[in-house]
C-alpha cells in the first residue's frame, strides 16, 4: 500500500499489535565504507501498541528489541 509506518489499534481481547510499515532505501552512515561512509539499505519503521494492563512498557521494550534483532537477522529464528 506505500505507507512508510502507522499506528495499529488494540481491539478486546488482544494484548498487543504490530504495525509494519513498508521497506524504503536509505543511505547509513558506516565507517567502513570507503570516501563516503554511507551505504544504502533496506529500513523498515514498525511501531507496536500494547495494553498497558497486561504488558508494561518493560517487557514491551524487551519484545521490541528481541522482534528488531531476529528481522535483522532471520536465520536466528531457526536456532
Amino acid at each position: 500500500m506505500g505507507i512508510s509506518n502507522f499506528a495499529a489499534v488494540i481491539n478486546p481481547p488482544q494484548s498487543g499489535i504490530i504495525a509494519i510499515g513498508k521497506t524504503e532505501k536509505q543511505p547509513l552512515y558506516d565507517p567502513n565504507v570507503k570516501d563516503t561512509n554511507l551505504r544504502w539499505a533496506d529500513v523498515m519503521k514498525f511501531t507496536v501498541s500494547f495494553d498497558h494492563r497486561i504488558i508494561d512498557g518493560a517487557l514491551g521494550s524487551q519484545w521490541i528489541s528481541k522482534f528488531k534483532n531476529y528481522i535483522e537477522n532471520p536465520l536466528l529464528m531457526f536456532v
